[in-house]
């Protein structure tokens, strides 16, 4: 459940505001001042929106945004107030606020303001961590892994990156090995320098030679030209060897040489060249199990293995489901230009109770097939057929799509019937009466009636009700009318009964 920090010092707006985000799916955290704002946001980073209020006596919310900003907190905020000007929307939108609206806000239009800026959050937050990818300087901020088994692997990792020291990460297939391995070059002095990944099982045995080390023109028949090999392409940089395990024994000895002498010789070359890179291996393989049965060299294993890093697999770490399922909703959705705001509560279940034998990849994929396929706005556990058929069994599987409405003939546009949408259970009583507490302290609503700001309270709401009432809407302010009228408050979102 996403959590969303409301900041306000009005406690009848802060009570409405926070039963609304709890309505609509979000869980609320409360802060009545700008300082107490920030403390928790330096606490936890992983809070999905903050709802900021403009004036408090503190620290208004122009600080808190300043702050916010110096600080690199990219939470995104939605900012609110009473009083609204050009300049102060102007002002708050440069401080990169996501939204902006004037109270009393009605709770639908609260809730999409809240689902956009989760959503443009994630989508930026993926284009940020690509962007550092590929430039090299990924770090663990950039990887979601907010699991505590994840904790001792980052720790490793930022030990490792502070010297050049050969790294082996191990772990199953699909669990990001290739990210750990961009944490350390990112996080270390070769951050932004060259990141050269080289898959050994995908090079055909006769070429891994000239892959790795280059040839020279002419070296042998079909080279006619030089190459340069991955080791001289990460001068300087770090050389990221996938699946070391599958390199062929003869290349093994090569490997160790260049590892112990800092040197490489390019087939046809006269003399060898010196190369200074920092070499990360992975495998989804023991080494150590190859090395006792004599497929991998005792000795380069030791020569690799100076610094081992285990990556756990996803089974192990599922209270990171949840961000990963947000993450490629937001990137395929976009990708595939559809309209899918995230995924239901039974769908998510339905993950994470999954064991995930392909891991991170596999969820991917999951992800990309449901995004494509789904029709609606949300993903659901129909769209998860695979899943469900390894989780309760085929029969599970076809009763689940069989629920599915799937007309049997052709249904023409004059006979087509409605959408049923399910409405929101009736707020209740005291969320009511708050709405309308507030909606009778507006200062949009006391210009308009006329009355004085002196009256008692309850007079306000009675008199602010009774002003909305439907017999009071006849004529030009006649049901119909309603949205049109000069009056244009957040009321027209609302039930004229309400």
């Amino acid at each position: 459940m996403t959590r969303v920090l409301i900041v306000d010092d009005d406690p009848v707006q802060l009570r409405l505001t926070a039963e609304v985000a709890n309505r609509a799916g979000f869980k609320p955290l409360t802060a009545t001042g700008g300082e107490q704002a920030l403390s928790i946001l330096r606490d936890d980073r992983s809070i999905g929106a903050v709802i900021l209020d403009l004036v408090m006596p503190d620290l208004d919310g122009m600080a808190v945004m300043e702050a916010m900003s110096r600080e690199e907190l990219r939470t995104p905020v939605i900012i609110q107030t009473a009083h609204s000007s050009l300049e102060t929307v102007i002002t708050a939108m440069r401080q990169g606020a996501a939204d902006y609206f004037v109270k009393p806000v009605a709770p639908e239009r609260l809730i999409i303001s809240l689902r956009n800026a989760i959503k443009l959050d994630t989508l930026e937050s993926a284009v940020r961590a690509e962007r550092s990818r590929r430039g090299g300087t990924f770090t663990a901020a950039d990887m979601i892994a907010r699991a505590p088994a994840m904790t001792r692997v980052l720790e490793l990792c930022a030990k490792a990156a502070k010297s050049t020291i050969p790294v082996l990460i191990e772990g199953e297939t699909g669990v990001g090995k290739e990210l750990i391995a961009r944490i350390i070059q990112g996080t270390g002095d070769r951050s932004g320098k060259p990141f050269i990944t080289v898959n050994c099982g995908a090079i055909p045995p006769n070429l891994v030679e000239s892959v790795l080390f280059g040839h020279k023109k002419g070296s042998f028949t079909g080279a006619h030209a030089d190459r340069t090999g991955k080791f001289a392409e990460a001068h300087n940089g770090t050389l990221f060897l996938d699946e070391i395990g599958e390199l062929p024994p003869e290349m093994q000895v090569k490997l160790l040489r260049v590892l112990q002498e800092g040197e490489i010789e390019p087939i046809g070359a006269t003399r060898p060249e010196r190369v200074n890179v920092r070499l990360i291996s992975a495998t989804n393989r023991r080494l150590l199990n190859l090395a006792k049965t004599g497929e991998f060299r005792e000795d380069l294993y030791y020569r690799l293995n100076v610094f081992p890093i285990y990556v756990p697999p996803l089974r192990e770490r599922k209270q990171d489901i949840a961000e990963l399922v947000s993450h490629f909703i937001a990137r395929f959705a976009a990708e595939t230009g559809k309209r899918i705001l995230g995924i239901s509560g039974d769908g998510l279940a339905l993950l994470q109770t999954y064991d995930w034998p392909g891991n991170i990849r596999q969820l991917e994929n999951s992800i990309y097939r449901a995004t494509v396929l789904s029709d609606g706005a949300y993903l659901e556990t129909v769209d998860f057929p695979q899943i469900i058929a390894h989780t309760a069994g085929r029969d599970q599987a076809m009763q689940s799509l069989n629920k599915v409405n799937v007309p049997a003939a052709p249904t023409h546009i004059d006979n087509a019937p409605a959408r049923t949408r399910t409405l929101p259970p009736p707020m209740s009583n005291r969320i009511r009466t708050a709405f309308w507490m507030t909606a009778a302290r507006s200062p949009r609503w006391l210009k308009s009636s006329g009355l004085p700001s002196s009256l008692p309270l309850p007079t306000m709401v009675d008199e602010c009700r009774a002003w909305h009432a439907p017999s009071r809407l006849a004529g030009p302010h006649s049901t119909a009318n309603y949205t049109n009228m000069d009056w244009p408050t957040p009321f027209k979102a609302m039930p004229l009964d309400w």
